[in-house]
C-alpha cells in the first residue's frame, strides 16, 4: 500500500513537470502559428500538443479507448454531447476527433491564465460563457453555433454543466444544447459516453491514480430536427447515461 502511494506520488510529479512544461513550450508557438499564418496552422499545433499530452499520460500507465458505433457524417457541422467526468475529457476528444475541429462551450474562467489552453480556447474557435447570466450565455452559443454552421466544425458541449465527481451522470441543462440545434440546422448530434475519467479528480488531482482505463463510446449520428430538438436532446441524455458504467 505504502509503495503504490509512493509510487503514486513520483509519478504525478513526473507527469506535471512534462505536463506544464508543454504548456508553457506550446503558447509562443500558438501564437506564432496563428499571427504569422493563421487558423489552419494555430490547430495543427494544439493537435501536435495534445497528441504529446495524451504520450505524458503514459507516465501513469493511462490507456485511452475510443469505440465508433457508427461511421461519422463527413464533410457537415456536428455536435459532439458528452456527459463530463474530469479534465481529462479533452485532450482526447481533441486528438482523436481532430480532423472534426472540435470546439468546446466553456466556461470563462478558462480563458484566462492557463498557457496554450487558454490561447486556443480565446483563439480557436470555441466559447467561453458566463454560466451566471444566462440569457448572454444562449446569444453567445447562438453565435458560436452559426460559426460552426458556417465553417463546417464540430461543437463540443457537456450539458451537464460541470464535472461528476464520482461518475454519475447530472441532469442535462437543455438550454445551451437546444440553441445549438437552432443555430446549426444542418448538423448531427453525435453522443459521446465517458467512463472512468472521473478517478483522476477522486484526490483532488494529486497524486493521480495509476493504469486507469479511460472509454470514449462515440455513438450513432442524428440528424437534427429542429421541431422536435426537445425528445432529441432526452433521447441524447438517456443513451448516454445507459452507456455510463
Amino acid at each position: 500500500m505504502y509503495l503504490k502511494k509512493f509510487v503514486e506520488y513520483i509519478l504525478s510529479v513526473t507527469y506535471y513537470f512534462f505536463f506544464f512544461q508543454l504548456l508553457i513550450i506550446f503558447q509562443p508557438i500558438q501564437w506564432l502559428c496563428y499571427n504569422l499564418i493563421g487558423y489552419n496552422a494555430q490547430k495543427k499545433s494544439v493537435d501536435i500538443l495534445n497528441f504529446f499530452l495524451l504520450l505524458c499520460l503514459k507516465i501513469l500507465g493511462t490507456r485511452i479507448i475510443f469505440k465508433y458505433e457508427s461511421e461519422i457524417p463527413k464533410n457537415c457541422p456536428l455536435i459532439f454531447v458528452s456527459n463530463h467526468q474530469s479534465t481529462y475529457d479533452v485532450s482526447p476528444i481533441i486528438w482523436n476527433l481532430r480532423k472534426f475541429h472540435p470546439k468546446f462551450v466553456s466556461k470563462k474562467e478558462l480563458g484566462k491564465g492557463i498557457p496554450s489552453i487558454s490561447y486556443n480556447l480565446k483563439k480557436g474557435g470555441s466559447v467561453l460563457i458566463d454560466r451566471n447570466g444566462e440569457k448572454g450565455v444562449l446569444d453567445q452559443i447562438k453565435i458560436f453555433g452559426e460559426n460552426i454552421e458556417k465553417n463546417k466544425w464540430s461543437a463540443v458541449i457537456f450539458p451537464e454543466g460541470t464535472r461528476s465527481k464520482d461518475g454519475n451522470m447530472k441532469n442535462f441543462r437543455h438550454g445551451g444544447l437546444n440553441t445549438l440545434i437552432q443555430s446549426i440546422p444542418s448538423a448531427y448530434i453525435i453522443p459521446v459516453s465517458i467512463n472512468n475519467s472521473w478517478k483522476f479528480g477522486k484526490k483532488n488531482y494529486f497524486p493521480l491514480p495509476l493504469g486507469v482505463k479511460i472509454k470514449f463510446l462515440i455513438g450513432k449520428p442524428i440528424k437534427i430536427d429542429q421541431t422536435n430538438s426537445k425528445n432529441i436532446i432526452s433521447d441524447i441524455e438517456k443513451n448516454i447515461k445507459k452507456n455510463i458504467l
